[in-house]
């Protein structure tokens, strides 16, 4: 791992060396910009819009535009001159909760270890002492001629430290527009919410979330590699959402089928697959005008061969028992329908 910045934690009078190392790294997908006519990396260069000449780096300084077309000129030296003395420096001004920030103010992370030549000992004291406190420190740090506020804590053994945003660097909520004031909420549908968040709640397993876009656009690129061809995906149907209702007790169900199939893949019985015509009873020309809704609508069923069925039993394994149907027993659900499932 890269060590990006090396300084010191000032704590009191105690001084700790340490090295810095960005706790997470760029994973997105990155192009590079080619001419179209022969495939080669294009150059940006930058050109004086006045004198229509390329400018080298010597060519350039720092302006700050205090009015629009107006320029300050900042030498290196002016920035020199107020720069803060500590700038390898963590230096600790406060101990708080971290319950008590809002992560609105969290900005990017680091891992913080010792240095080789610095002393352990002042490391392992800070470390113990934020751990049996339940305190993290509050501190000032100025990376890349940037000062920032941060938060320092412990994380699985390591000090961490988190920048965090002035909070003038925070817009306010009063300037969102359209922002709905509190008002009286349907008993029915507010228990019916809170169950549905109940449904949905379960421990934090970050490595069960994946970047599903960066992983199609990689297969994507390999596939191109490869010299596969292309072919875009159907657009996924729109689904008008009309009574809040309605989809609130769709979005319990769906919620409670996949803590069930969770549940039974969680203790390796796998998922039945049951009788979907156990409500049923009748001739098989009813079935169709009686199915339920969900099962209408549900798009598991594509039959190649037409014959309907007086009587069907299906079994947690999956096959079909007793059927009425050009005299065959005993097949499997695509060997007595002819049908293609997907789920």
């Amino acid at each position: 791992m890269h060590t990006m910045w090396k300084g010191s934690i000032s704590f009191g009078l105690v001084n700790i060396p340490i090295k810095m190392f960005a706790a997470t790294e760029d994973r997105d997908v990155h192009f590079r910009f080619l001419h179209k006519k022969c495939k080669s990396p294009i150059k940006n260069e930058r050109v004086c819009p006045s004198c229509n000449e390329k400018i080298t780096p010597e060519d350039i300084v720092r302006g700050y535009e205090y009015e629009p077309g107006q320029f300050v000129i900042i030498k290196d030296e002016d920035i020199e001159a107020v720069k803060p003395r500590s700038a390898k420096t963590i230096e600790i001004l406060d101990f708080v909760r971290l319950s008590e920030i809002d992560p609105i103010y969290f900005e990017k992370s680091y891992y913080l270890s010792p240095q080789e030549t610095g002393d352990s000992k002042a490391y392992n004291l800070l470390r113990a002492a934020m751990k049996d406190t339940g305190r993290i420190a509050i501190a000032r740090i100025t990376i890349r001629d940037k000062q920032s506020l941060a938060a320092l804590r412990v994380l699985d053994n390591v000090l961490v430290l988190e920048t965090i945003f002035f909070p003038d660097e925070v817009r306010p909520v009063s300037q969102i527009p359209g922002i709905p004031e509190d008002s009286a909420t349907d008993q029915r549908e507010l228990e019916m919410a809170k169950q549905l968040i109940e449904n949905l709640t379960s421990e934090f397993q970050p490595e069960k979330y994946v970047d599903t876009y960066r992983e199609a656009l990689l297969e994507m690129i390999h596939r191109k590699v490869e010299g596969e061809e292309i072919v875009s995906a159907p657009e996924a149907p729109q689904r008008n959402v009309i009574d809040l209702m309605a989809a609130l007790q769709a979005s319990l169900d769906k919620a409670q089928e996949l803590r069930r199939e969770a549940k039974a893949s969680a203790s390796g019985k796998g998922k039945a697959r049951g009788n979907p015509f156990d409500n049923f009873s009748g001739n098989a020309e009813d079935i169709p005008s009686r199915m339920p809704k969900e099962l209408k609508d549900a798009v598991w069923l594509k039959p190649v061969l037409t014959a309907w069925v007086n009587f069907l039993e299906w079994t947690s394994d999956g096959n079909l028992r007793h059927p009425k149907i050009l005299g065959f027993t005993d097949l499997s659900p695509h060997e007595a329908t002819g049908a293609e499932f997907i789920e």
